[in-house]
């Protein structure tokens, strides 16, 4: 009687599409049909094929979906597919398909899969969302992990707020989220719109798997943490050495640039963000400017900022050794309502700029508008080389010192300041333009 139960629970799982091994594992395919899975939004082609999950492009019609029918919160995943190298997929987890949103428009995380010449793949996007979590540019070491012409080994980790991703055993992408925390897992087949020479182009799937139960992190690998909880610090940045500058409640560890006691009037702490109010006789000579109490050699900081409609100010570095508010100035402007954007040569006074000095790369730039939260980064390498960073794509590169910095401030509004941006140590400082605009998330390193 009991074997013939066992037997029972066996078929049960079979048809469902779930079979469920000693080890914890769970196969979401059963090699034969597409049981325990339904196609969302697009009408691309999905068929069982020598036991394995063919997607097929079609043309003039959205981003197709196979989805599972029942959704996972913690767990990790694997998956083996094979992509043709002119397509583009992706694997949703954590998503959600309902008629509130866009009618019904698949959203959530995605694991790319990007055969291009960009080669993301693994990243994280979210789809019909926020888009770019993780480009690879933040990570690309892991650009060559794709093979192509190949089976690639896919593997996603999610405990809790923590989401990782490995490609063929290498670690790729990992964020620290908690937008949400559970949804079905899904297979997509990118819109191809009318190019009907991208029309049959086919991604296969294989060896899909599961495990809910039991969940053990994998070890820290040390790869860059996009961490988008506010104010949070995770054990992986700890580990990498990275401290709170704010705590989302105090003040502690800033001063005014100029008087020391902090600028209470035109500065406040609301709902977790260090904010600098609008002030009509605002600039940076007024005393509204914040700097840390402690110094820094080489560094990596990284800051969320959130600038109202028309806003302008900055984060200054590198400074000290010209007056308490001369320094590198990484730009925080609204680019497209405040006139001082569009001044400067090529573009300088743009949005995470080196401030009059250089450019940021607008063809890289991942840009929110104002209201929205925007992650911004700068790194100052012991070597001299400094990076300006904007939502996870460098935007602005230089050399401290040598002869084209040089050049490039004797031709600004810096020339007549000696050794101008050279400094063995320097407070970061928060500038007050005169407008409201929203920091939080400020975290450093040394170097």
């Amino acid at each position: 009687m009991k074997k013939n139960f066992t037997l029972l629970v066996l078929l049960v799982f079979l048809l469902s599409g779930v079979v469920v091994a000693q080890d914890g594992w769970q196969n979401l395919f059963n090699g034969k049909d597409l049981s325990g899975w339904k196609q969302l939004n697009g009408k691309a082609k999905y068929e069982v094929v020598n036991g394995e999950i063919v997607g097929t492009t079609v043309a003039n019609t959205p981003n197709s979906f196979l989805a599972t029918e029942k959704t996972y919160s913690d767990f990790v995943f694997e998956v083996d597919l094979f992509v043709a190298e002119n397509m583009n997929s992706g694997i949703q987890f954590r998503s959600e398909s309902t008629p509130d949103y866009r009618n019904g428009r698949v959203h959530g995380y995605q694991c790319e899969v990007d055969p291009s010449e960009r080669a993301w793949s693994a990243g994280i996007y979210d789809e019909a969302r926020r888009g770019w979590l993780y480009p690879l540019d933040l990570n690309p070491e892991a650009k060559t992990a794709l093979k192509h012409g190949q089976w690639n080994h896919y593997r996603i980790e999610c405990i809790g707020n923590s989401i990782r991703t490995w490609l063929n055993g290498v670690a790729v992408a990992h964020v620290i989220d908690n937008m949400t925390p559970e949804g079905f897992i899904a297979l997509q087949v990118h819109a191809i719109g009318n190019d009907k020479s991208k029309e049959g182009h086919q991604i296969k799937w294989k060896n899909i798997r599961i495990k809910t139960k039991n969940l053990t992190p994998a070890p820290a690998e040390g790869i860059y943490v996009v961490n988008l909880l506010p104010n949070n610090l995770s054990d992986a940045e700890k580990e990498q050495g990275f401290k709170l500058l704010f705590d989302g409640k105090s003040t502690d560890g800033w001063e005014s640039a100029e008087h020391k006691d902090f600028p209470q009037s035109v500065w406040e702490v609301k709902d977790g963000a260090l904010s600098i109010l609008s002030n009509k006789e605002g600039s940076s000579h007024n005393g509204g400017d914040i700097i840390t109490k402690e110094t820094f050699g080489p560094f990596e900081f990284k800051f969320d900022f959130n600038y109202t409609k028309g806003a302008n100010s900055g984060v200054k570095y590198m400074v000290g050794n010209n007056g308490p508010h001369i320094g590198l100035e990484y730009q925080i402007i609204d680019d497209a309502n405040h006139p001082d954007a569009k001044n400067g040569d090529l573009g300088n006074h743009s949005l995470a700029s080196l401030y009059d000095l250089i450019p940021a790369e607008k063809e890289q730039r991942y840009v929110k508008g104002f209201g929205e939260w925007n992650r911004g980064r700068i790194v100052v390498y012991p070597n001299g080389k400094v990076q300006h960073w904007l939502n996870g794509r460098k935007v602005v590169e230089y050399t401290l010192g040598n002869a084209i910095f040089k050049a490039l401030v004797a031709r600004s509004k810096y020339k007549n300041y000696k050794d101008f941006g050279i400094v063995a140590r320097t407070p970061i400082l928060l500038q007050d333009h005169g407008d409201t605009v929203h920091f939080r998330s400020l975290k450093i390193r040394n170097l």
